[in-house]
C-alpha cells in the first residue's frame, strides 16, 4: 500500500503541477510568424480565436491585447475595440480583486509564475487606451476618443504606484516564506548573483523614460487637445503635454513645431492646416527564458536549475519612413521607443521576479527532498520511481513567465508636412514597395503607417484629426 501511495503522489505531482507548462513563446509561435511575415489579418484571426477560447482564463488578457493590436493593423477597428475592451474589463477585475491575488501567489509558489493570471503590465494598460483612442479617431468618433486619451494619460501616473506595490508584495512573500533563511542565502550566493547580472546586460545602452512615461501617448494627447480642444484650458493642456514629450524624449523638430503652434494657439493664433505621418516600425522587445542555477541548502549545498525571463530584442525593422509630397520630402523622426519602455518595466520588475522564483524554487526543492526521502525509507524501488516522477514534475514546472504583448512596435516615429495642393503623398520604408496615398479632405489629416520588418508591405490608413 505504501508503494502504491508514493507512486500515486509522484504521478499526481507530475500531472497536476506540470499541466499546461508551455511557454507563451511556444503557444503563440504560429500567430507571431504570421505577424512578422506581414499578414496581420491571419495573425488577428488566430489571436482572436485563441482569446475567445480562453474566456476569462489566466492568459485571456494577453491574448485579447494581441488580437486587439493585430485587428487594428489589419484595419478592422471594430474587432480591435472588441478585444481591447475585453482585455480592459478583465484587467479592471484583477485590480478590484486584491484578496484573490494573494491566494493565487500562494498557489504559484509550488508551480510557476506563469500559472498566475496575466493582469497586464503598466505599459500594456497605457497602450490599450492609446490604441482604443486611435481606433475611435479612425472611426471618426472624437467624442469617444477623448476619454480614452485621458485614461491613457492617467495610467502613466498609476504605474509608479503599481510598481511600488509589487515590490512590497514580493518583500512580504519572502518574509512569510517558511524557508526564509535558505532564500536569503541563495540570493547572496556570488555565482547566482553573477548570473543574474548577466541577464540585465541587454538593458545597457537604453535611454529610459522617467516615471513610466510613454512619449507617444503624451504626444497623441497633445495633438488631440491642440486640434480637438474646446477652450483655453484644453490648449494649455496641449502645451503641457507637448513640452513633456520634449523633456522626456529629447529634441524632435516636428514636436518643437507643434509646441510652438500650441503656444501660439493659447495666444489666439489658430494652427494651420497640415498632415501628420505616424510610423510604427519593428517589433517591441519580448521575453525569452534562461536557466540559472540556484543554490539550495538542505543537508548540503546543491545547485538547482531555475528558469528566469530574459529580455529579447528584435531587429530587421525599417529604420525610418520617407514621406514625399511633390518636391518636398521629409523623413520620420523617432518619437518613442517601446523597447526602452518594455526594458524599463522589465528592469523594475526583475528584482520581484527573482524573489518569487527563488522562494518558489527553494520551496519545491525542500518538498521534493522530503517526498523522496520518505519514499526511499519505505522501499528502495518506490524511492527510485518517486525520484524519477518528481524530477519530471520539476522539469515541467521549470519554465519562466514569458508572456508579453508581442504585437507592439519597436518604435513610434512622426513627420509633419504642409498638406500638398494635390493632396498626394508617397510613402516608402525599407525594401517594401512605395505606397501612394490620396489624403482625405480634412484640415488636419493623420496618415498612419506600420511596418513590422524592412521587407514586409507597408500597412497604411488615415483619419481626419480636424
Amino acid at each position: 500500500m505504501k508503494r502504491i501511495y508514493y507512486m500515486l503522489v509522484a504521478a499526481g505531482a507530475a500531472m497536476v503541477l506540470g499541466a499546461g507548462c508551455s511557454t507563451y513563446k511556444n503557444q503563440s509561435q504560429s500567430m507571431t510568424s504570421a505577424w512578422v511575415g506581414g499578414r496581420p489579418d491571419i495573425a488577428a484571426k488566430e489571436f482572436g480565436d485563441k482569446a475567445d477560447k480562453e474566456g476569462e482564463s489566466k492568459d485571456s488578457v494577453v491574448w485579447h491585447l494581441e488580437a486587439g493590436a493585430a485587428y487594428r493593423a489589419a484595419g478592422n477597428y471594430s474587432n480591435s475595440l472588441t478585444h481591447l475592451d475585453a482585455a480592459q474589463v478583465q484587467i479592471e477585475k484583477y485590480e478590484e480583486r486584491a484578496k484573490v491575488k494573494v491566494a493565487n501567489e500562494a498557489g504559484a509558489i509550488m508551480s510557476n509564475q506563469q500559472n498566475l493570471p496575466y493582469e497586464g503590465k503598466s505599459y500594456d494598460k497605457i497602450m490599450l487606451h492609446t490604441y482604443k483612442a486611435l481606433n475611435y479617431l479612425a472611426l471618426g468618433d472624437a467624442d469617444k476618443a477623448r476619454p480614452e486619451i485621458i485614461r491613457a494619460y492617467q495610467r502613466q501616473q498609476d504605474a509608479v504606484d503599481e510598481n511600488a506595490r509589487r515590490i512590497e508584495k514580493a518583500r512580504e512573500m519572502e518574509a512569510q516564506s517558511k524557508e526564509k533563511d535558505k532564500v536569503e542565502k541563495a540570493k547572496a550566493d556570488p555565482k547566482f548573483s553573477g548570473a543574474l547580472d548577466g541577464v540585465n546586460k541587454d538593458l545597457e545602452g537604453f535611454k529610459f523614460y522617467a516615471d513610466y512615461v510613454n512619449p507617444f501617448t503624451v504626444y497623441l494627447d497633445g495633438l488631440f487637445f491642440l486640434y480637438q480642444g474646446t477652450g483655453g484650458s484644453d490648449l494649455e493642456h496641449a502645451v503641457k503635454s507637448l513640452n513633456r514629450v520634449i523633456e522626456v524624449a529629447g529634441d524632435n523638430k516636428f514636436v518643437q513645431a507643434d509646441l510652438a503652434a500650441a503656444t501660439n494657439a493659447v495666444a489666439g493664433q489658430s494652427p494651420g492646416a497640415c498632415t501628420y505621418v505616424i510610423f510604427e516600425t519593428g517589433q517591441a522587445a519580448s521575453l525569452d527564458q534562461i536557466r540559472i542555477d540556484i543554490p539550495i541548502i538542505i543537508t548540503k549545498v546543491s545547485y538547482v536549475g531555475a528558469a528566469f525571463p530574459k529580455l529579447a530584442r528584435h531587429y530587421g525593422e525599417a529604420p525610418s519612413l520617407a514621406v514625399k509630397a511633390g518636391d518636398v520630402q521629409e523623413t520620420t523622426a523617432p518619437l518613442a521607443s517601446m523597447d526602452a519602455i518594455v526594458g524599463l518595466d522589465f528592469k523594475n520588475e526583475f528584482p520581484v521576479i527573482v524573489t518569487k522564483t527563488v522562494v518558489s524554487t527553494v520551496a519545491k526543492a525542500v518538498a521534493t527532498y522530503a517526498i523522496n526521502e520518505a519514499a526511499s525509507r519505505s522501499d528502495a524501488w518506490v524511492g527510485l520511481l518517486t525520484k524519477v516522477a518528481t524530477a519530471a514534475a520539476g522539469a515541467a514546472m521549470n519554465i519562466a513567465d514569458t508572456r508579453t504583448w508581442t504585437t507592439l512596435p519597436k518604435e513610434f516615429q512622426v513627420a509633419k508636412i504642409v498638406t500638398p495642393a494635390d493632396r498626394k503623398l508617397t510613402l516608402s520604408a525599407g525594401s517594401s514597395a512605395p505606397v501612394e496615398v490620396t489624403l482625405l479632405d480634412g484640415e488636419v489629416n493623420v496618415v498612419y503607417a506600420k511596418s513590422v520588418t524592412a521587407t514586409t508591405p507597408l500597412l497604411v490608413s488615415q483619419f481626419k484629426l480636424k
